[in-house]
């Protein structure tokens, strides 16, 4: 099933069970303004409410820049109290993006600085090509990252490393972010969506209700701490077992042929 959404700030398309979301300000290297940031939220409430979308592709459009980070000649103008109200506006769409209950793949081909760094930082799964740079620039500007980025960073590679990244400002490159395990691989530019869609095909040959449920243990445990997160495991192990599913791909496995899922 093919289909389309029109926005102004995001090209939005969806095909065999992908939704490809690309941030469309090539001009200014995909900035993140107010407008984009509420086609973001539009892009992915769409996504996560359609059963035939069983995941994502995040991108940036041109060859230059992921998302170069915020727009600004916005936040230029912003009173205290309308950056605390756009962090927080920008932090519930990388929520939603993060808590999608489907794999979302950034493929980062170019800039990906202060918010495309936490954009990246919010998806499943990150991809960098070759010309892949990172960074969280906000002390330049007498600011300090404001969507997500000093609580995940620390999650996903360390607290010492992101506290570099962070108080320095630097731009580090796609190996380095490789090395420090802020991307999961580094390909190609070419290869950057088709590598995403392999990733997804993969995904998708596996039973839904566990990849979602996997996503959500993952995510809730690392905010819980251990011991609760192993409780809600348990409790989500319990519900996979009664699913049709589970019967499914045990049978499938004693049988010795290949699982047909339906999601059920």
């Amino acid at each position: 099933m093919n289909s389309t959404l029109t926005l102004d700030n995001v090209l939005y398309e969806k095909k065999n069970g992908i939704a490809y979301v690309t941030l469309n300000r090539p001009k200014v290297l995909n900035a993140l303004s107010q407008g984009a940031w509420n086609d973001l939220r539009t892009a992915f409430e769409d996504a996560k409410d359609d059963p035939t979308v069983r995941g994502a592709i995040l991108t940036g459009a041109g060859d230059k820049a992921f998302i170069a980070g915020a727009d600004i000649s916005e936040l230029a103008q912003l009173t205290s109290y309308d950056a605390e109200q756009s962090s927080s506006s920008g932090q519930a769409v990388l929520d939603l993006i993060e808590n999608l209950g489907k794999p979302v793949i950034a493929a980062v081909n170019g800039f990906a600085l202060g918010g495309g760094c936490e954009t990246a930082m919010a998806c499943t799964i990150r991809l960098a090509s070759e010309n892949a740079k990172f960074g969280q620039p906000e002390v330049k500007l007498g600011l300090i990252p404001g969507g997500g980025g000093t609580q995940r960073m620390p999650r996903l590679v360390g607290k010492g490393r992101a506290l570099q990244i962070i108080l320095s400002g630097e731009v580090i490159d796609a190996q380095e972010a490789y090395r420090i395990g802020l991307v999961n691989e580094v390909v190609k530019v070419s290869e950057l969506v088709p590598r995403a869609e392999a990733i997804l095909k993969r995904i998708f040959s596996n039973a839904p209700i566990a990849v979602k449920f996997s996503l959500e243990a993952v995510n809730k445990g690392l905010e819980a701490g251990q011991a609760g997160g192993l409780v809600l495991e348990a409790s989500f192990f319990g519900i996979c077992a009664a699913t049709r599913d589970k019967q499914e791909g045990t049978s499938a496995f004693l049988e010795k042929r290949a699982p047909r899922f339906e999601g059920r």
